[in-house]
C-alpha cells in the first residue's frame, strides 16, 4: 500500500488535546482528575445567546448561507471592530469561520507560498506551527523576554528576505502576558519596514486584568496588512459552537473564502444567529465572567507564589504559566499520575521548563488542585 502524506506525518498532534484526552481516560476509570489543561471556560453559554440559536432553529434557519457568513453577523462584526478595536472594517472585510483555529489556518493558506517564512513568538500556542506547515510555510521562532514577556530589538535579527508574516497573540496563550504599546509598535514598525503581513490573534481580548488591550491593526496603517483573528469561545463561553472570525484586507478575505468554500463550506447557520446575539446583546455577561476569572487568577497566582514558583505576568486570558525546576514533561506527568491534576507542559509551547495551568475551573476545584500540586511538588 502506498504511503500517506509526508506533510501530515511531520506535524505533531496537539499537546493540549492529548493531555486532555489522557485526563478524560483517567476520569472514565473513576479517578478524580482535576483538568487544568485545556482552555475552556466552565460557564454555560449565556441564555440570551442560546435563545437566539433556538429561535433560529425554530424559524427554519437550517439551510446554506453565503460561505463567508450571514450578512447580519458580518455587519455585527464590522460594527464591533470599528467601535471596540478602533480600526476601519466593512462587512466584506470579514469572514465567519468554524472556530478561530479555522480562521488561522485559512489565513495561512491565503497568504503563504512554499518556503515563505513565518516568525512565531515563543512561547507560542501549539497550533500556529502546524497551520504554517500545512500551508507550506517555514517557521522561524523568536523567544520573548523571559522576565517581562515583552519584545525588544533582538527580534530584528530574525527577519530576512524570506520572511513574509509575523504572528502575535495578545493576550497570550500560554503565558497570559499582554503586549504593551512598545511591543506592539515594534511589531508594527517591523512589518512596515520589511513589508510583512501580520496575523494578530486576539481571541482573549475581553479577558484582560488591569491592562489595556491594543489591536495591532489600529496602529498606523497596519489594517492594510493585518489579519485579525477572533471568535466567541473564550469571551462568551461558546467553545462547542465552533465559531470564529477573521478581519483583513478584502483581497485576503477573498482568498480565505476560497479555502472555506472548498473545505468546510460555511459555519453552522443557526449557530451564527447566536453569535449575532452575542455581539449585539447585553455585554454584562462578559464582564461577570471576566470578574470571576480575575478572582480565580488572584487566588492561583497567590498560591503558586506561596509555593515558591516563578510565574509569567498573568495580565490576560485565564492561564498561569509556571516555571518549574526540572523537566516540564516529567513534572506534568507526575502531577497527573500522582496528584491527579492535568496541566500542559511548556515544551508544547516551545517553552521547556514551564507548565501551563488553566484557571477556567471552579474555585473549589482550583483550591483542591493547588493542594494537590503542593503535595506532589515540582519546584
Amino acid at each position: 500500500m502506498k504511503s500517506l502524506s509526508e506533510k501530515v506525518a511531520g506535524i505533531a498532534p496537539s499537546a493540549t488535546i492529548e493531555i486532555s484526552n489522557r485526563a478524560k481516560k483517567m476520569q472514565r476509570e473513576g479517578i478524580d482528575v482535576i483538568s487544568l489543561s485545556i482552555g475552556e471556560p466552565d460557564f454555560d453559554t449565556p441564555k440570551h445567546i442560546r435563545d437566539a440559536c433556538i429561535d433560529a432553529l425554530n424559524r427554519g434557519e437550517t439551510h446554506y448561507t453565503p460561505s463567508d457568513g450571514i450578512p447580519e453577523l458580518l455587519a455585527a462584526i464590522s460594527e464591533k471592530i470599528e467601535k471596540e478595536n478602533k480600526f476601519s472594517c466593512k462587512p466584506d472585510q470579514a469572514i465567519v469561520t468554524v472556530g478561530a483555529k479555522d480562521a488561522i489556518y485559512e489565513g495561512m493558506e491565503a497568504v503563504l507560498n512554499p518556503g515563505d517564512e513565518v516568525l512565531l513568538l515563543t512561547p507560542a500556542w501549539v497550533s500556529y506551527e502546524p497551520c504554517v506547515q500545512m500551508a507550506g510555510g517555514k517557521v522561524v521562532k523568536h523567544a520573548v523576554n523571559q522576565k517581562t514577556f515583552q519584545l525588544d530589538d533582538s527580534i530584528l535579527e530574525r527577519v530576512n528576505t524570506n520572511t513574509k508574516m509575523i504572528v502575535i497573540n495578545s493576550p497570550s496563550n500560554p503565558s497570559g502576558a499582554v503586549f504593551d504599546k512598545t511591543s506592539m509598535n515594534l511589531v508594527a514598525d517591523l512589518c512596515q519596514d520589511h513589508d510583512l503581513y501580520a496575523m494578530s490573534d486576539e481571541i482573549y481580548e475581553k479577558l484582560v486584568y488591569g491592562k489595556e488591550h491594543l489591536s495591532l491593526a489600529a496602529i498606523g496603517n497596519m489594517a492594510e496588512r493585518t489579519i485579525t483573528i477572533n471568535g466567541f469561545s473564550k469571551a462568551y463561553a461558546m467553545t462547542g459552537w465552533r465559531l470564529g472570525y477573521a478581519v483583513a484586507p478584502q483581497k485576503i478575505i477573498k482568498a480565505m473564502s476560497k479555502v472555506q468554500q472548498h473545505s468546510v463550506s460555511q459555519a453552522t447557520t443557526f449557530a451564527m444567529w447566536g453569535a449575532v446575539a452575542a455581539l449585539k446583546g447585553d455585554q454584562r455577561c462578559v464582564e461577570e465572567m471576566r470578574t470571576e476569572f480575575n478572582q480565580r487568577r488572584k487566588f492561583v497566582m497567590a498560591e503558586l507564589g506561596l509555593m515558591g514558583y516563578e510565574t509569567a505576568p498573568a495580565d490576560g486570558a485565564f492561564y498561569a504559566f509556571v516555571k518549574v525546576a526540572g523537566d516540564d514533561m516529567e513534572i506534568a506527568t507526575r502531577w497527573l499520575e500522582k496528584g491527579h491534576v492535568a496541566a500542559t507542559p511548556g515544551t508544547a509551547f516551545d517553552a521547556p521548563g514551564w507548565i501551563r495551568l488553566s484557571y477556567a475551573a471552579s474555585m473549589d476545584r482550583l483550591k483542591e488542585a493547588m493542594s494537590r500540586i503542593r503535595r506532589v511538588g515540582g519546584n
